[in-house]
């Protein structure tokens, strides 16, 4: 019987054999490549290519309408036709007000956050409604033949006892 192993390459997919008299052989998708023929059946683009291919063209152009319009003289658009354009002031606000409104929520979200914390003192800072108990394995089977044990929280006593045992 004989052995056969493929393996695929983005270019071909080659065929090898155990046999020394046979080589290799390429099958039929270089001749549907070749021929133009997708070999997975896919016809176009995918939707979200296109979608990043628009989206970084579109930025692209958006920031060069922005440069031209904060950088270049009022004169000089008046010469090539055009009038109508917000005030220059905008080009200095609209990236601050950015910039502040990102920060503000930034401080908002970590003030958020800090609010939505127990306190240390709590006991909710210790056992909540998906906390988990530790579930002990059978100590008759061997060291090799236990299983993975479930995940579960490490209680206070234990954590205590690792980290300050060497103050006592």
């Amino acid at each position: 019987m004989e052995d056969q192993r493929s393996f695929n390459s983005p270019r071909r997919t080659l065929s090898y054999s155990r046999n020394r008299g046979t080589t290799f052989s390429v099958f039929e998708a270089d001749n549907k490549r070749a021929s133009g023929v997708g070999v997975s059946g896919d016809h176009g683009p995918n939707p979200s290519e296109v979608y990043g291919f628009v989206g970084a063209i579109s930025t692209v152009v958006a920031t060069v309408i922005f440069m031209v319009w904060a950088y270049v003289p009022d004169p000089w658009l008046h010469s090539i036709g055009i009038f109508y354009y917000p005030s220059k002031y905008w080009a200095l606000a609209l990236p601050a007000y950015a910039m502040v409104i990102i920060a503000t929520i930034f401080i908002f979200y970590i003030g958020l956050n800090f609010m939505a914390t127990p306190p240390p003192s709590s006991f909710n800072s210790i056992f909540d409604e998906n906390s988990r108990e530790p579930v002990c394995c059978d100590p008759v089977l061997e060291e090799d033949d236990r299983p993975i044990e479930p995940y579960s929280d490490i209680g206070i006593d234990q954590i205590n006892e690792l980290m300050f045992k060497d103050w006592r």
